[in-house]
């Protein structure tokens, strides 16, 4: 008996933290030209969508004092800004865009995704 509650038990842990680290779902915005994304514990939203032939502007707003969410980088467009804390910047990533590119903090812990549609 004692066998079976801790198999359920451990069963049920595994699922709980599955769900936690791996089933997040990313938070998606269709950008149309200007977008602002809060820097607060990652980015919100995480995954951007926009139209190929169009510049877009995203304005970064950055409440979290943790020191990797400083630097904001955008290796496809070779793009590399500093966010200091409650300061909005913009960035204007301009055509041609790739079908799909990414975002990063400074030591790629939080990252997000820009999707061109």
């Amino acid at each position: 008996m004692d066998k079976i509650i801790v198999s359920l038990l451990g069963s049920t842990l595994i699922g709980i933290i599955y769900w936690f680290f791996f089933a997040k779902k990313d938070e998606s915005v269709m950008a149309t030209d200007n977008l602002t994304v809060l820097v607060d514990g990652g980015y919100t939203p995480n995954t951007i969508s926009f139209v190929n032939s169009r510049p877009v502007t995203i304005t970064f707003l950055r409440k979290d004092p943790n020191p990797c969410l400083e630097d904001i980088y955008f290796p496809d467009y070779k793009i590399k800004k500093y966010l200091p804390l409650n300061t909005p910047v913009r960035i204007t990533l301009s055509p041609p865009h790739q079908t799909k590119s990414g975002f990063h903090c400074s030591m790629n812990m939080y990252n997000g995704t820009l999707t061109i549609l």
